[in-house]
């Protein structure tokens, strides 16, 4: 059982940076993929970007690819995302997730067993 809380969210200006972050607690971290997914008002939760249980292998959703990286600390079992040239149309609530192993590295939104509350990210014009 894994518990997941973001921080860093906030208001910025468009081209400014954010990093977020995931702090997880359960024994079991390093073994599960993570990824970022988010969520603006009135449209689906759509990923972000993921990561396997080493650190070796991301991907990373068009929308963000070239200005986001995804990376993981697990001796402090936390999860990142630096978000840079930011977008206005950026501006969702972002999530952090836990895959289960047993799925392997997957970006299927169905295949994240654990959630976070969510972190708001607003980036104006």
């Amino acid at each position: 059982q894994v518990q997941l809380v973001e921080s860093g969210g906030g208001l910025v200006q468009a081209g400014g940076s954010l990093r977020l972050s995931c702090a997880a607690s359960g024994r079991t971290f390093s073994r599960y993929a993570m990824g970022w997914f988010r969520q603006a008002p009135g449209k689906e939760r759509e990923i972000v970007a993921a990561i396997n249980w080493s650190g070796g292998n991301t991907y990373y959703a068009d929308s963000g690819k070239g200005r986001f990286t995804i990376s993981r600390d697990n001796a402090k079992n936390t999860v990142y995302l630096q978000m840079n040239s930011l977008k206005p149309e950026d501006t969702a609530v972002y999530y952090c997730a836990a895959s289960d192993p047993i799925y392997g590295f997957s970006t299927r939104v169905h295949h994240y067993t654990y959630w976070g509350q969510g972190t708001q990210v607003t980036v104006s014009s």
